[in-house]
């Protein structure tokens, strides 16, 4: 059995010809990338594509439907049939491709919210009889790309069979992960409502209502304080990217793990840790670990002493002097001890540039919130706002600004209380006024919208609403059992879930250096083998057993899925990105300029081969009859 490998986005759009890239691809800046996905979407490009899979449809407007039936209430729903007919059937009518350009995820939400909410008339598909439509299924396939579907349909042909032909879907550049993806289907940038647009500066003023009323939140527990914030603690922190992207150390020799909270116990949820460094002749070595809760209240507070002779006590930054650290005894084990019976695995970590404090320490920790990430800056890239400046404009208060150098616990104190700001109000928290961000799930509970999400317990505590059904999952075959059961539920509009075993699949590959290797090895093959023979179309690529039976399983469960479902209700299938595991590893290996027999131009050749391929996603649409 072969498999298409041939990843530019001109195997999927044909195009006359390859657009260069305008600098050398070694940048790791997605330059080629961005190219090869500009060639995809222009008028050529999206004509060919839609040649592959379908052939031309008018797109056909009824005039008994409109947006007025966005704000229809369930009860209504018998209505319909007075006016459609029993035998009336809601349809999926796509616009010609070549009038439009290739739609990107926003677009695949906003059809969400144009038939359950208050969305806009989408210029890419219309439902004709709409409001026939019971509800909607979002299922999510991450890892299934263009690529992979044109080459192995024959695997998946519930997909064609159910919702007719796909439309391409330009995913989320490679640089990002899969939890922005997810994210971007998930949550909803919406106008913000006039009574919310002095936040910030309602924040900034230090009127004594508001000491008042901090003072008396004081009494308060953190679930009271937070139980009507609009994203949970958890959609703050860090993804696995972004840590690795900022210096976050994970499983690096002689550093501790965070360890999972023992039986019985109840761990701090929330804890802002800030350290203090001294200069010794290894570099910076740990002299003081502050750690407080989100009162503001000291945890711990410990000078600790170098095994290294010091060599400037940076005072001017630390605040440490000769004379504070004379008689202290503790240790840096003494000091990880402390500290591990206080933070678990399960405790939210807050800090501003977190990665020092923890590479000072030697611990390893994967639940933060940085506030040098969480607060963008102006210019954006990898610019950071300092803590001062933050506090300053935020908080009102002044902070490092003692000659006698920085003070941990009142840097600690600023960083929660930054955090604490973002809880309360939201992710666009000092952002600019006129736009802010809500879950999808609240959107459509504000139009009487039920919803159920059905996914990794992390996705469920990130995205989840008070009024949805939170059902965590741990396999696809748990998922696919519990969205049968949702799907038969007359009180539920809306149901997301994920099949990700794909996606773990191209994890685990990208993980084993082995199999890795012996994957690029023919891939350079392959891409030498086309260089010198245009003419030998489509190169192939060998697909494994393993992955055959991970497709065939695939199209077993939308088989089901799609059996469960009542009449009329509308399946959306997104598959988000392609293979980006193997973009990740490739990077990594380049960037770090790990030694290889393989040729580096080569490499970075398959990269953009990858890259390419794995930016081009997927949407289906249909509805059951």
């Amino acid at each position: 059995m072969n498999m298409s490998i041939r990843f530019h986005a001109h195997m999927i759009f044909p195009t006359p010809s390859r657009p260069k890239p305008s600098r050398p691809y070694s940048q790791f800046d997605c330059t080629a990338g961005a190219l090869l996905l500009a060639a995809a979407v222009s008028c050529h490009c999206y004509s060919r594509f839609a040649m592959n899979f379908t052939e031309p449809e008018t797109l056909a407007f009824d005039g008994d439907d409109d947006e007025s039936g966005n704000n229809q209430s369930s009860s209504q729903n018998k209505n319909y049939f007075d006016v459609y007919g029993p035998e009336g059937r809601a349809e999926v009518s796509f616009s010609s491709p070549e009038a439009h350009s290739a739609l990107n995820i926003q677009d695949v939400q906003g059809l969400v919210r144009w038939v359950l909410a208050d969305g806009v008339l989408p210029s890419w598909v219309f439902i004709k009889n709409k409001p026939l439509i019971p509800k909607v299924v979002l299922l999510y396939v991450p890892g299934l790309d263009a690529a992979v579907f044109m080459s192995q349909k024959k695997f998946l042909s519930s997909l064609k069979e159910f919702c007719g032909n796909p439309r391409p879907v330009l995913a989320l550049s490679c640089v990002s992960d899969g939890m922005q993806t997810i994210d971007t289907l998930l949550t909803c940038t919406v106008k913000r409502k006039r009574n919310e647009g002095s936040v910030v500066s309602k924040k900034r003023d230090p009127s004594p209502e508001k000491e008042s009323s901090s003072s008396a939140s004081d009494s308060l527990s953190l679930a009271e304080i937070i139980k009507d914030a609009p994203f949970p603690i958890t959609y703050y922190t860090l993804t696995r990217k972004q840590m690795e992207d900022n210096g976050y150390c994970h499983s690096q020799a002689g550093f501790l793990s965070t360890l999972p909270t023992p039986s019985g116990s109840l761990p701090y949820e929330l804890l802002a840790l800030d350290c203090e460094m001294c200069v010794t002749k290894d570099g910076f070595e740990l002299t003081r670990v502050t750690l407080v809760d989100f009162k503001g209240e000291v945890v711990l507070d410990k000078l600790v002493k170098p095994s290294n002779p010091i060599i400037d006590y940076n005072t001017r930054y630390s605040g440490i002097t000769s004379e504070m650290l004379s008689d202290v005894t503790t240790s840096l084990e003494d000091i990880q001890d402390d500290f591990l019976k206080l933070v678990y695995q399960e405790t939210v970590l807050v800090g501003h540039s977190l990665e020092n404090d923890l590479l000072a320490l030697k611990i390893s920790h994967n639940l933060v919130i940085d506030t040098a990430i969480l607060y963008k800056h102006p210019r954006g890239g990898s610019y950071k706002t300092a803590l001062r400046v933050l506090s300053r404009k935020y908080l009102s208060k002044e902070i490092q600004d003692s000659v006698k150098g920085h003070d941990s616990i009142e840097d600690a104190k600023a960083a929660m209380d930054l955090v604490m700001l973002k809880i309360r109000h939201g992710p666009d928290f000092g952002s600019p006024p006129n736009f802010t961000r809500k879950k999808l799930l609240t959107v459509l509970s504000e139009y009487d919208k039920t919803s159920s999400l059905i996914d990794d317990v992390s996705i469920v505590k990130r995205y989840a609403c008070g009024t949805c059904h939170s059902i965590p999952v741990f396999s696809d075959d748990q998922a696919l059992r519990k969205a049968e059961k949702e799907v038969k539920n007359s009180k539920t509009h809306f149901i997301w879930t994920q099949f990700s075993e794909l996606n773990c699949y191209f994890k685990k590959q990208a993980d084993d250096a082995v199999k890795f290797n012996a994957k690029l090895a023919e891939l350079i093959s392959l891409v030498t083998c086309q260089k010198q023979s245009v003419s030998s179309g489509v190169a192939r690529c060998s697909i494994t057993s393993e992955l055959r039976e991970i497709l065939t399983r695939i199209d077993s469960r939308i088989r089901n899925l799609y059996a469960s479902l009542p009449v009329n209700s509308m399946v959306i299938v997104c598959t988000g990105h392609g293979d980006t595991a193997s973009v990740h590893r490739l990077r990594k290996m380049l960037n770090a300029d790990t030694e290889t027999t393989m040729c580096r131009e080569k490499l970075v050749k398959v990269l953009e081969e990858l890259q390419a391929k794995a930016e081009v996603a997927l949407c289906f649409v249909g509805v059951k009859h």
